[in-house]
């Protein structure tokens, strides 16, 4: 017998009929070891060939332990030579009770202390069957660990969500606007000025995200100039530049400071941001986000202070003009476009604007088809007028139908901007998708590719699609 009461270095499994010896137990007394089923040896197991005697009391008669060579006496049987033949019958009516795959598992009996450690393991469902029904059954007696036990499973319901990271463009929207239901703001922002606030909203929270070395991805913005497309590389931090740049066109017309300083420089938005970038030495950083964001800011809060009249004070771009409130919506739609320069430029996930937003974003490139087409039949670049007509009345137009997200029916009169759109004029119908369509007036895709669908005058749709295209610039 060894130490532990073990014979002769064999298991205690490997000793059948003889009563088990518990083993020591743990330093937390929490189970129960009488009323734990002792295992069963299965019918032809492993059981050893020799003879095991009853272990009972101790006979005063044999002291002596037998040697551990006695196996090698000749009157032993080897277990190799003679095979071992079990009486299926004799060896299932030695088990005490039903067999085994009969008998159901007991949950073990465990302190409150342990069922309490479990509760972590049990929501993530990574205890075993009888923990599990310990900790269930522990649950309908003890309060505080069901409630314990719901806190831990909501938690894990969000760790295993299936819904993305992102967050939901109009969140920022819905959260204003249950402060505002509360308390409702003194000074609101107009209307108007809303989809300006949002993308501008949108692209810092993009820009908060990345790191420094991200400000220096290399950014390729594209748009169409002589019918050609044009491409400039610059950078995250350079296009913000070019942001700031051109906002300093609407802060002039607001009577604020120039973010580019007291230095006399053209009104054209490709000048001023050639003008900044030369000036930027060395190149621009992570650190041009706070002036850019704070004028943003300053824009916002100046026109809401303003009054009601501050929508239609022009904003000159020198080679056209547009009022206060298209000319945010026009800073906005550009926020948006070169947002997702830099996002494509980092592997960002960028959405496009709310549905609300885009619309109007539309409503303007509509608005202002009429007057581009005009500028290009004075180039030569577009057919010549067929029908003119008195101002105000309806002339010969084309049905602009944008679908999906932000989209809408718009009638483009084709021969005088002064004419009036009208469906039953239409020579022509052009279909595309509204997220396309701002990728066109962006100069983002060809006027070829552009359209999903297309009926009618043939000549009047071209005219459309590349005057759409000739709005976008740097």
């Amino acid at each position: 017998m060894n130490g532990d009461g073990r014979e002769g270095g064999r298991r205690d499994d490997e000793v059948r009929g003889a009563r088990r010896i518990p083993g020591p137990r743990g330093a937390v007394d929490d189970l129960d070891l009488e009323v734990v089923p002792r295992p069963v040896l299965p019918p032809g197991g492993n059981a050893p060939d020799e003879a095991v005697p009853e272990q009972g009391a101790p006979d005063e008669d044999r002291d002596v332990v037998p040697e551990a060579g006695a196996a090698d006496e000749p009157d032993a049987v080897d277990p190799v030579d003679e095979p071992c033949v079990v009486d299926v019958t004799e060896t299932a009516d030695a088990v005490d009770g039903p067999e085994p795959a009969m008998t159901a598992a007991a949950a073990p009996v465990l302190s409150h202390q342990v069922l309490k450690a479990l509760l972590g393991a049990w929501a993530l469902s990574a205890c075993s069957a009888e923990e599990t029904a310990a900790v269930e059954d522990h649950l309908t007696v003890c309060a505080p660990c069901a409630d314990e036990a719901l806190r831990l499973r909501d938690a894990v319901g969000l760790l295993h969500t299936d819904g993305s990271l992102d967050l939901d463009p109009t969140l920022r929207t819905r959260v204003m606007d249950g402060c505002l239901g509360r308390r409702p703001a003194r000074i609101p922002v107009p209307e108007w000025a809303t989809p300006y606030d949002a993308e501008t909203a949108r692209l810092d929270a993009l820009l908060r995200d990345i790191g420094d070395s991200e400000w220096h991805a290399p950014v390729r913005l594209q748009w169409f100039e002589d019918e050609r497309a044009v491409t400039r590389r610059t950078t995250v931090a350079g296009v913000i530049g070019h942001l700031m740049a051109v906002d300093g066109l609407v802060s002039a017309a607001l009577g604020l400071d120039d973010p580019l300083g007291r230095v006399e420089v053209p009104l054209s938005p490709t000048r001023r941001t050639e003008t900044y970038w030369a000036a930027t030495h060395p190149p621009a950083t992570r650190a041009v986000r706070e002036p850019w964001r704070d004028l943003t800011h300053e824009l916002i809060r100046t026109a809401s202070l303003a009054g009601r009249n501050v929508a239609e004070r022009s904003v000159s771009y020198g080679d056209f003009a547009l009022p206060l409130q298209d000319a945010l919506l026009d800073r906005a739609f550009e926020c948006w476009v070169h947002g997702t320069d830099i996002a494509e430029a980092v592997d960002y996930p960028y959405k496009p604007p709310s549905a609300a937003h885009l619309h109007r974003m539309i409503d303007l490139a509509a608005r202002l088809l009429p007057a581009a087409l005009a500028g290009r039949r004075s180039a030569g670049l577009a057919g010549p007028a067929k029908e003119l007509v008195a101002p105000g009345e309806p002339g010969r137009s084309v049905h602009l139908e944008v679908e999906g997200h932000g989209g809408g029916d718009w009638y483009i009169p084709l021969d005088s901007p002064a004419a009036v759109g009208s469906p039953g004029r239409a020579v022509a119908q052009v279909a595309l998708d509204g997220v396309e369509f701002c990728q066109l007036v962006a100069g983002h895709i060809s006027p070829v590719e552009a359209a999903a669908g297309q009926e009618g005058d043939r000549e009047a749709i071209r005219d459309v699609l590349f005057a759409s295209a000739s709005l976008s610039r740097l």
